[in-house]
Parts: structure tokens; C-alpha cells; sequence
């Protein structure tokens, strides 16, 4: 089975890109939430601060492309019109919106995640500043690190929703 060019773009976006992003994310919490003076020798902080700032600047650059490539290739095809007399299952919105039972996945479900998605991407970059900018004394500084580990987790809720919120409308009206 060989998948069409946009199938291939949809799947990119989401189960490559997002896998990737879903993965970073763990390993760079983790990492995070480890990095306590108590916990980690002045080496093991210096080895930290570099994975975590690997991580979490892969994290930000990775949840950016997943928004970017979402809005410009598979977005513009899911909102494309029909021409009278098409078939709608070419045209994902208009399938959607023509039958009820299905319609409350645009009306719901895409208008949300279309705004909740370019949450992930922000957070990621204000989480992976904070990171940067304080290195090894997020071991020290309790409150800065918790602050980023907050950031890093509403990243992960916005881009696991849209993620999950897309999967459910490609289900329902694949993209051709």
C-alpha cells in the first residue's frame, strides 16, 4: 500500500513530527525534573544543563515545524471548497460539515485545534529560554525549574490534544 502525497505530508506532521516531539519531551523532563543540587554532583549538573538544553531547544524546533508544516500543507487541503457536484470525500471540511453525526468534529474539534496546536510551540520556546538561560542553577533554583517543568507540561497537554483531536477528524475524513 503506498500512501499519496498528502497522505504522506499528514502522516509526516503528525506521527513523525509528533512522535518526535512526544519523545523529546519525556527525556527532557525527566531530565529537568532530576536536576536537583541534592540529587546530582557539579558533573552531573554540567551534563544535565547540556542535554537539557539539547533537549529542549529540539523540542521547541520540532513542535514549530509540526505547526508550521500543519497549517501550510495539510490545513489549506482539509479547508479547501469543493466545486458543485464534487465529492465531498475529497474535500475533508465539506464532508464533515454535510453530515451531522460527523459535523461537530469540525465545528469542535478542528476550530479548537487549529488555536490550541500553536500553543505547544510557544510554551516549548519559553520553557527551552528558561532552560538556556539558567543552565546548571535550575539544580539550585527550585522555582525557575518548576516553572519550566510547568511550561514543558502544558506544551505536551496542547500538542497531545491537537494531536489526539486530529487523529479523530483523519479518521473520520481522511485526507486524499
Amino acid at each position: 500500500m503506498w500512501l499519496s502525497y498528502r497522505e504522506a505530508i499528514t502522516t509526516f506532521h503528525g506521527m513523525g513530527l509528533g512522535a518526535i516531539f512526544l519523545l523529546v519531551f519525556t527525556g527532557t523532563w525527566v531530565l529537568l525534573w532530576g536536576l536537583r543540587s541534592g540529587w546530582v554532583t557539579t558533573v552531573g549538573v554540567e551534563a544535565h544543563r547540556k542535554l537539557l538544553a539539547f533537549g529542549a531547544m529540539l523540542m521547541a524546533i520540532v513542535a514549530w515545524l509540526t505547526v508550521i508544516i500543519g497549517t501550510y500543507l495539510p490545513y489549506t487541503w482539509y479547508r479547501a471548497k469543493p466545486p458543485a457536484g464534487a465529492d465531498l470525500t475529497q474535500y475533508p471540511r465539506s464532508f464533515l460539515l454535510a453530515n451531522p453525526k460527523l459535523a461537530f468534529l469540525h465545528s469542535f474539534g478542528m476550530e479548537w485545534k487549529e488555536h490550541v496546536a500553536w500553543l505547544a510551540p510557544i510554551l516549548a520556546t519559553a520553557a527551552a529560554y528558561l532552560i538556556w538561560r539558567y543552565g546548571g542553577k535550575l539544580a539550585e533554583n527550585a522555582k525557575v525549574r518548576n516553572a519550566a517543568l510547568i511550561l514543558l507540561t502544558l506544551s505536551f497537554v496542547a500538542a497531545a490534544t491537537a494531536g489526539l483531536i486530529g487523529a479523530f477528524i483523519t479518521k473520520a475524513a481522511p485526507l486524499r
